[in-house]
């Protein structure tokens, strides 16, 4: 008897050390195939700027700052379009990103971009490492597998295969959300890298203030827009005064709504915030829709995240979190790799409804990860039997049903979620 459970436990041991070696090795597969773009890609002309491989660390990183360091605008479409080989304007991202990643846009393109990819995928990491900790899960083996999850994904190998900045973003999020109560000056830097992309840091600021941590929304926003400031003076004393910059400002909002990728109003775009993902449904798209939704969006979530946070139960702060992170997605333009800020919540989510097995946290709990599942094999089906519009439309209609579905719920049931 005593040999047979020294056996079992024995078993046990193995496997406790095997499943996460195993784990780790198949992540660090993936992590690799999502990195071969970064170093595979060749070096821009204005003959390949179709290329899709790292073409935001193109279009949004390297060519806009050596455009600021060689005395130009970045933010003027003109301008962009004229000096260097790029596919898409540059959006507006806070003014010091041009200085938070100059070291990536030093060295020549190929380095940069491999270099930026490495960064991307050590920030997807550390993701992880703050989801295992948030759902308290051996941080190894939940490290692990959450970051096997994310490289695997779609989510998370379009971050790495584009180059974008959204893993930082994402970082910054859920550092804001995770550290407001008990490291509230963390929090606030994080909230300051949340805002690299506006549509990010106006939506969860507003809810952060909402909820309580108003130090940590103003705090945040006004790292963030002092350090702007510093990038923004010389590119206004540069660019012929502030009237100058603000027409800049102007042709950069209007180059956007134009474009087929960026437009509230287009059919091919891939945006999921409800007011884009009503017209691709519907067709229909009502005047000031976006600023409309923007309201909307937020004033029903205040509500239903302040009831949560005073019922003060796991479960119902775990849904206040996952619905603050819902929210800013929808609430505004955004893409389906924006979601990857959900995911310290959604694994938390996750947690409370396999204790609770709550059916609608299951509903929401699935339409929130179809973008993380939306591979190629499963885009090339959808494509083939129900066409492209419904391509492009799966993911953001799933994140706004998932969105409402925890907002009903919650509205109705608040004060009665318990574990």
């Amino acid at each position: 008897m005593k040999r047979e459970l020294e056996r079992g436990l024995d078993r046990r041991g193995l496997v406790a050390v095997l499943v996460p070696v195993l784990v780790a090795a198949v992540g660090a597969l993936a992590a690799w195939r999502a990195l071969r773009p970064a170093w595979e890609v060749p070096a821009p002309t204005w003959a390949n700027r179709a290329e899709e491989r790292m073409q935001d660390f193109r279009d949004a990183l390297h060519y806009p700052i050596r455009e600021f360091l060689a005395g130009g605008n970045p933010y003027d479409p003109a301008v962009m379009f004229a000096h260097w080989p790029v596919r898409q304007n540059f959006n507006l991202y806070q003014p010091y990103h041009l200085v938070l990643h100059l070291p990536f846009a030093l060295p020549d393109y190929r380095v940069g971009a491999v270099a930026f990819a490495a960064f991307l995928l050590l920030l997807l990491v550390f993701l992880a490492v703050l989801t295992a900790g948030h759902v308290r899960a051996p941080l190894f083996l939940g490290t692990a597998v959450v970051g096997t999850l994310l490289v695997v994904s779609q989510v998370g190998k379009a971050q790495l295969y584009v180059g974008q900045v959204n893993p930082l973003i994402a970082v910054g999020a859920a550092g804001a959300l995770l550290a407001r109560d008990r490291y509230p000056r963390l929090a606030v830097v994080a909230l300051a890298l949340a805002w690299l992309k506006p549509q990010f840091g106006l939506p969860l600021a507003v809810l952060l203030f909402a909820r309580g941590s108003r130090k940590v929304a103003l705090g945040g926003t006004g790292v963030a827009a002092l350090a702007s400031l510093l990038v923004v003076v010389p590119l206004v004393l540069g660019g012929g005064g502030v009237g100058a910059f603000l027409d800049v400002v102007g042709r950069n909002l209007e180059h956007a709504g134009a474009t087929a990728y960026g437009a509230v109003d287009s059919l091919t775009a891939q945006r999921v915030d409800v007011a884009a993902v009503l017209f691709r449904i519907t067709g229909w798209l009502p005047p000031g829709a976006e600023p409309l939704v923007l309201v909307g969006v937020l004033a029903a979530t205040v509500l239903v995240v302040r009831r949560l946070d005073r019922a003060g139960d796991p479960t119902g702060l775990a849904v206040a979190d996952l619905v603050t992170c819902l929210a800013v997605v929808v609430a505004v333009v955004h893409q389906p790799g924006d979601v990857l800020i959900a995911v310290p919540a959604l694994a938390m989510v996750a947690v409370r409804w396999w204790r609770d097995r709550t059916p609608s946290l299951g509903v929401a709990l699935v339409a929130a990860l179809i973008p993380f599942a939306h591979l190629h094999f499963v885009d090339d089906a959808v494509r083939s039997s129900l066409g492209e519009r419904a391509s492009v439309t799966l993911d953001g209609a799933a994140i706004v049903v998932a969105w409402v579905v925890l907002v009903v719920v919650a509205r109705r049931h608040a004060p009665a979620v318990r574990t």
